[in-house]
């Protein structure tokens, strides 16, 4: 129990030394992260449809 009291106290400790990121910062990764997300759910997606419809033509035949 002493441990765990200790590591407590040396975890409070560190998040005095944390820079949390402003609003406007936090607001601008969000941005980001959702921009680049949706781009790369839509390359995805194109190259899924490509190869699924390559596949159907290889397998038709």
């Amino acid at each position: 129990m002493n441990k765990t009291k200790e590591y407590i106290k040396e975890v409070i400790l560190e998040m005095k030394h944390v820079t949390w990121p402003t609003r406007s910062q936090t607001m601008y990764f969000t941005i980001a992260v959702l921009i680049v997300s949706a781009f790369i759910a839509y390359y995805l997606g194109f190259f899924d449809k490509v190869f699924s419809m390559g596949l159907e033509r290889f397998l038709a035949k």
